[in-house]
């Protein structure tokens, strides 16, 4: 029954009983006072009805406000892309938006009225989820405060939507419970955006943090901003230490004017540049060259920063350099092979002829001396050559290297007295024993100590030195010394200072020292003289 036949009702039954109880009251008096009580009556009914007008027109009013709030609050929940439920004390749905009934599939469902366990039999679908909401809501009602929890639920298309939902529990003034009100928005696109940003992050940290090569972060300044673990084993330096200060720091003196001009051209084009062969200052001032690219970081069209690049060729500059020195001794083995032999053949009937002009001369003849000399030089050039030829099977034995020392001194007494060279040895008198090659050990000794003579030294010291498992030979002289880019480049066929030097006595001394499975070292200063430290195992490894 509506309000307006309530009202109709209500306003019929007080007006019968008004009319029939005045008039029996009235019936019961004299005329005068029947007349005065007649006007009274009248008086009072219209005032009576007047009240009653006025009071069911002011519920009327309340009535139609309410009806118009209920109507607006229905249009707002309905138009909002949340979920919107409203429950009594008892968990019983009052209100809810289009948008929850459709979630859960409760469309031309009467709903009011009805708990979530109640609701939870009209959709299979969601039977659990809807009798999840009656535990999850008895727990914001124990707590009695605002709750807060994202919700994830399942829909038909074996897709899932996330809920960002809110309980708001309301109690009476004695504490029982009044009602709840429940809002879900809807947060899937901002969890998947989330979850793809921090897929991005992962992805930017492991390009970033794992790259194999060195990768930086520079402002426009040039000043470092970020830099990857590999920037501490490239430079040796800390990051923390870099941070902050400008990458052409770190750049050696002869490329960094070139990584300058490439940085502006980068800021004013817009566009990555290469350099190649970069070198890069070690804090142990160690030799470091990389392949060097820098790349604008651009930002709605805006350069904002650069990114750079650093990829370490030091070891492949080194290993070309071995492969250029490997093919030069390839040639040298292919040219020895063919004309060494061919090369001993005339010179030894050259030689032969010599000497009888020599002996034949009725006075000494310097130019046969002359002559005599160039050829031994000539076969000992040979004779290098043929050791810089196809590997030879080497026959190791046990030989005491202190008696192969002074064999050598002895042969080359002569020539170092003649020089003014002295020698000081440091050898025990106990036979030291090493697996070698005798005659290639003996070379090896004579290559060294004439380089020494060469040298303009006039003092070498000679000592050896017994470890666990290895013997080390120390050479040192006073002579001229060695400048530090020839050290890089000993053993090098072909380069030398000499004025008739060839570069093989060394390239011979180091594949001896690398056939024993030894080591050698030069330390050198010039104008102070050399230290050869040479290194060999006292048991040859097959």
């Amino acid at each position: 029954m509506n309000y307006k036949k309530k009202m109709l009702i209500l306003y019929i039954i007080l007006g019968v009983l008004w009319i029939v109880a005045t008039d029996y009251l009235v019936l019961q008096l004299d005329l005068d006072t029947y007349l005065n009580i007649q006007k009274f009556k009248g008086i009072t009914f219209v005032i009576l009805t007047g009240l009653f007008i006025y009071y069911a027109l002011g519920k009327k009013e309340e009535v139609e406000l309410i009806k118009n709030e209920k109507e607006k609050l229905n249009t707002l929940i309905n138009s909002m892309v949340d979920f919107v439920n409203f429950k009594d004390g008892e968990g019983r749905w009052i209100e809810s938006n289009d948008f929850g009934l459709k979630l859960f599939q409760l469309e031309g469902v009467d709903y009011r009225g009805k708990t979530d366990a109640e609701l939870a039999h009209y959709t299979d679908f969601y039977y659990d989820a809807l009798n999840y909401c009656m535990e999850s809501d008895e727990e914001t009602w124990k707590t009695g405060t605002v709750t807060r929890c994202e919700e994830v639920i399942p829909l038909p298309n074996g897709s899932e939507k996330t809920f960002d939902t809110i309980k708001v529990p309301l109690f009476k003034q004695n504490n029982e419970r009044k009602g709840l009100v429940v809002i879900g928005r809807d947060i899937t696109q901002r969890k998947q955006a989330e979850q793809q940003l921090k897929e991005s992050e992962l992805k930017y940290k492991s390009l970033f943090k794992y790259n194999p090569e060195l990768v930086f972060m520079v402002d426009l300044c040039g000043s470092i901003t970020d830099l990857n673990p590999k920037f501490e084993p490239l430079t040796n330096y800390q990051n923390h230490e870099a941070i902050g200060k400008p990458i052409f720091q770190y750049i050696c003196e002869q490329d960094k004017e070139r990584i300058y001009q490439s940085f502006r051209a980068v800021v004013k084009e817009k566009k990555a540049k290469r350099d190649h062969e970069v070198h890069i200052c070690h804090k142990q001032e160690k030799k470091v060259v990389v392949h060097f690219a820098l790349v604008p970081i651009i930002i709605d069209d805006n350069i904002t920063g650069i990114i750079g690049y650093a990829n370490d060729i030091t070891q492949i500059l080194e290993t070309e350099e071995k492969l250029k020195t490997t093919e030069k001794l390839a040639v040298i083995g292919e040219l020895a092979a063919g004309i060494a032999h061919e090369i001993r053949n005339p010179l030894t009937s050259l030689k032969g002829f010599v000497q009888m002009f020599q002996s034949e001369s009725q006075k000494e003849n310097f130019i046969h001396k002359i002559m005599l000399d160039e050829l031994e030089r000539i076969n000992t050039i040979v004779s290098e050559l043929l050791v810089l030829s196809r590997p030879q099977e080497i026959t190791f034995s046990k030989k005491n290297i202190n008696d192969s020392i002074k064999d050598v001194l002895t042969l080359l007494e002569s020539e170092m007295n003649l020089h003014g060279v002295t020698v000081d040895l440091n050898i025990t008198e106990d036979p030291l024993l090493l697996d070698c090659e005798p005659n290639q050990l003996k070379q090896l000794l004579i290559n060294i100590i004439k380089n020494s003579i060469e040298a303009e030294a006039t003092n070498i010291t000679i000592g050896v030195l017994k470890q666990k498992e290895s013997v080390t030979l120390n050479i040192h002289d006073n002579g001229q010394g060695i400048r530090e880019e020839r050290i890089k480049r000993l053993g090098e066929p072909f380069y030398s200072e000499k004025e008739k030097g060839t570069g093989l006595g060394l390239t011979v001394s180091f594949k001896i020292v690398e056939a024993h499975g030894g080591k050698i070292k030069y330390v050198s200063e010039v104008g102070k003289g050399t230290l050869v430290t040479i290194t060999f195992p006292l048991n040859k490894k097959d």
